[in-house]
């Protein structure tokens, strides 16, 4: 049986925050353990919204890579690579693309849901319209067998399967293997400012590498119940930020639920549950910081670490494209 294979990744578009760290992040730690883990700095699909604007993404690629190693992947366990220096990738979204039709890519209801969101209407860039076609052949180019996503992700993979399923009935045999999705524990973090989203474009986030002074003026400032006037009144726990990243980050689920319970009958202050939320903050991403500079501060060993590891996912990748060519009759050449 094939070991089980992960491909995760992030668009290097800003630096991470603990959205992704709760969301993703703290998951891969746990997961270099146990699977064979690559790690992509996608830089070709951050383009694919950001195409007025490389800058964004290539002066972010280093950054990202000092947020891996700060939230604890380890270069020895994880292979770290970057999307654009993988030829295989796009030489495969080529033929899959031949796969697919306009009609379904238009249905996928994440790739709706964006479009919609980021208001590109009939100004929509051709290369986003067709990325999951791209993000299906990242999947098969690794053979990754789990990809960690969110709910809202799942029709991403759904069209990956249905990419390789049509594939592989084309040519006649199984060459391209279908992935499982790994659900996060935790749902999508709200920004900072009650907005359902946390998002870099937003400025709603508690980037990892924040300051101790930048993480609490921005805990403070967190969206709670806006009836909750006194300390004295009863307060709602449903759509408060507060109580929503101490779900998501506290470990003392026991006080939490205290906690709740004594906001909701009264007595307790947002500026109480605030310090709670606080102080676990800083004592999590405090080493975090630490780490983040000192990467940072050789930013050749960056680069070094993810071209060690791009190089062995172009060995990887380049031999399933070969496959995937062998199987369509493209290899013509000797």
């Amino acid at each position: 049986m094939q070991a089980p294979i992960i491909l995760t990744g992030d668009r290097p578009t800003g630096k991470l925050h603990i959205g992704h760290y709760v969301g993703s992040l703290r998951q891969r730690v746990e997961a270099q353990h146990h699977y064979r883990q690559f790690v992509m700095i996608a830089d070709l699909q951050a383009l694919t919204d950001n195409g007025n604007d490389p800058a964004r993404v290539s002066g972010n690629v280093l950054e990202v890579m000092a947020d891996y190693l700060a939230a604890g992947l380890d270069p020895a366990k994880t292979t770290f690579c970057l999307q654009s220096a993988l030829p295989a990738l796009p030489e495969l979204t080529s033929y899959y693309l031949n796969l697919v039709s306009v009609a379904r890519l238009e249905r996928n209801p994440t790739v709706k849901a964006e479009i919609q969101q980021k208001g590109f209407e009939r100004c929509l860039p051709a290369g986003f319209l067709v990325y999951p076609v791209s993000q299906a052949a990242d999947i098969t180019a690794f053979r990754a067998t789990h990809v960690p996503v969110g709910e809202d992700q799942l029709p991403m993979l759904e069209q990956t399967n249905e990419i390789v399923r049509r594939f592989n009935a084309l040519v006649g045999r199984e060459v391209l293997t279908e992935c499982q999705p790994i659900l996060s524990d935790t749902g999508r973090l709200p920004g900072i400012d009650g907005k359902a989203k946390m998002s870099k474009s937003l400025g709603n986030t508690i980037e990892l590498g924040m300051s101790e002074e930048a993480i609490r003026q921005a805990v403070f400032a967190m969206y709670t119940d806006p009836n909750h006037l006194r300390v004295s009144d009863p307060g709602q726990v449903e759509g408060n930020t507060v109580f929503a990243y101490l779900d998501a980050f506290h470990p003392d689920k026991a006080l939490v639920a205290e906690m709740k319970a004594h906001y909701r009958r009264g007595g307790l202050g947002d500026m109480r549950c605030k310090q709670v939320l606080n102080d676990f903050l800083q004592s999590l991403l405090a080493p975090m910081r630490a780490r983040r500079q000192q990467a940072l501060a050789d930013r050749g060993e960056l680069l070094r670490l993810l071209r060690q590891g791009t190089e062995q996912a172009r060995v990887i990748t380049a031999a399933v494209l070969a496959q995937v060519k062998d199987a369509m009759g493209l290899n013509c050449f000797p």
